[in-house]
């Protein structure tokens, strides 16, 4: 049943994208570090189709998404594109947290996000392809990943997001897998200090990246995003943060990414 219906919602989606003038293509990009293919989902505006040269905004998926995870959540962004000039590029995450892990080989996500699928994008696409050119966000886990990789990737992203994202991943220790990737949490406490979003905000200063950061008010993220405000706040690092009414779910990031494409799209604006 769960196929049937996910069939359906895969034909119902292409026919409607057939409506749009952007273009909505299904990808298979190839991982060396991790010795297979990715899906990923792109779309792109008309005027990236005909070849001029647009900005990308990568957005990542939750815990247990996938590469559609996006359009499902806000089924207009060929509409967005068309309108903003801006291409979106979905990549299939798996429940890698976006980390390179240090236990699996197979789970690469790092490497494969900020190098091997921005440089297939930027050969295969008419891309900026600079970093005043791109900026990644996401959704829950895909938000520690906008968050992880814009940070330590501030060489290839310009502008880094999170929509209810685990900034602090300590607090979660038997939650979402993650002690598949970095062990459990108790004897091995370096790695996940490592590998949380607060613990790498001193690697960035003012105006090395324009962050947008928000969370809903019943989310059981909510003191995670608001430690990470507070520290940027200490560290005089300018963001954008926001609390408004929701939880952790789909009804909260439909609108949110509104915010977020705005934000993003002045920061493309005024790079040019």
């Amino acid at each position: 049943m769960r196929k049937q219906f996910l069939a359906l919602f895969i034909g119902l989606f292409c026919l409607s994208a057939g409506m749009q003038a952007a273009k909505v293509d299904t990808l298979q990009v190839h991982s060396a570090a991790m010795n297979k293919d990715v899906k990923v989902l792109t779309i792109r505006p008309d005027k990236a189709v005909a070849g001029k040269k647009c900005p990308v905004i990568y957005l990542l998926h939750g815990y247990g998404g996938h590469a559609f995870t996006w359009i499902g959540i806000k089924p207009e962004l060929p509409r967005i594109a068309d309108r903003e000039g801006i291409i979106f590029v979905c990549p299939d995450g798996k429940n890698s947290w976006y980390w390179d892990s240090p236990l699996n080989k197979d789970y690469r996500y790092e490497t494969f996000v900020s190098k091997e699928l921005v440089n297939y994008v930027d050969k295969n696409f008419a891309t900026i392809a600079d970093r005043s050119g791109r900026a990644i966000t996401g959704l829950s886990m895909g938000g520690h990943g906008g968050m992880w990789l814009s940070i330590r990737h501030k060489d290839t992203f310009g502008g880094g997001g999170s929509m209810s994202g685990g900034l602090d991943i300590r607090p979660f220790p038997n939650n979402w897998e993650m002690k598949k990737q970095l062990g459990e949490e108790a004897s091995n406490q370096q790695v996940w200090d490592e590998h949380t979003v607060i613990n790498q905000l001193d690697k960035i200063k003012d105006g090395d990246l324009a962050i947008i950061i928000d969370c809903g008010c019943d989310d059981f993220f909510l003191d995670v995003n608001k430690a990470v405000h507070e520290k940027l706040l200490e560290k005089k690092i300018s963001h954008d943060f926001t609390v408004r009414p929701g939880g952790h779910t789909g009804t909260y990031w439909h609108n949110a990414i509104d915010y977020q494409v705005l934000f993003f799209s002045k920061f493309f604006n005024k790079s040019k």
